[in-house]
Order: structure tokens, then C-alpha cells, then sequence
């Protein structure tokens, strides 16, 4: 009869080396996460220089958008109502109003002009990367 032995790798730590669970403060959770905006692909590079997760990263940066971390730019921006459009004259083509834009003005001073018909999703991550560049 055979008998198979199996082992598998495995790496002890001493006691001393594992250290304990550390706590991240709001501001080092925001200054970690805009760091990782900067640049292209530099989440996973962030992420171990600072000794976390990618999946943690991930979790910061969602929290972060959703304005969950204090210091994270608030969900609110500035906004001016413009007046009443004109109206189309009887007998318009009906592609006049298909053609209508609105024009953005962002907190860092960039202006967006999108067309009218934009859905609201694409436009909230449209204006959340525009405001991190």
C-alpha cells in the first residue's frame, strides 16, 4: 500500500513581525486616496506603498466620491439658473430642439457643454473626473 504525503508552502511569522491592525483616520484615507487619482494606473502602486489592499483602495476611493470621508469634496457645487429659454416659433423643425446644449461651469473653473438630452449617470461621472483632473 502507497502512502502519499502533502505538503504545502506555507511562511511562519514570529509574533513580533505581524505587529497590530492598524486604524487610518479620515485625512489619511483622503490624502492616500487622492494620491492614488494622480497619475495613470497608480491604485495598485499606491496601495503598496502604503502597505494596504487594492480591495481596501477600492473601498476608499467609493467612500470618497460619495463625499463619506471628511475632506472629500462635498456632493453640492455652485449653480446659476439661466432664463426661460426662448421658445421655437410655430412650425420649427422638430431637430431644433434635439441640437439643444447645456453648458457647465465647474468649481475649478472648467466649462463643460453637453447636450440636453445627457443621461444623469453618465453626466455625475462625467463631472466627478473632470473635477479630480
Amino acid at each position: 500500500m502507497s502512502c502519499a504525503k502533502v505538503f504545502s508552502q506555507f511562511e511562519v511569522f514570529a509574533a513580533g513581525e505581524l505587529g497590530c491592525r492598524r486604524s487610518w483616520t479620515d485625512a489619511e484615507k483622503v490624502r492616500i486616496v487622492e494620491e492614488s487619482y494622480r497619475g495613470h494606473r497608480q491604485g495598485s502602486v499606491v496601495a503598496h506603498r502604503h502597505g494596504i489592499s487594492r480591495a481596501l483602495l477600492t473601498q476608499w476611493r467609493r467612500a470618497y466620491d460619495l463625499g463619506q470621508l471628511d475632506g472629500a469634496p462635498t456632493a453640492f457645487t455652485a449653480l446659476e439658473i439661466a432664463p426661460d429659454p426662448v421658445p421655437l416659433p410655430q412650425g420649427a423643425p422638430c431637430g431644433a430642439a434635439a441640437d439643444a446644449r447645456v453648458e457647465i461651469t465647474l468649481a475649478n473653473g472648467r466649462r463643460l457643454a453637453v447636450p440636453a438630452d445627457i443621461e444623469g449617470g453618465a453626466l455625475t461621472r462625467l463631472v466627478q473626473v473632470l473635477e479630480r483632473a
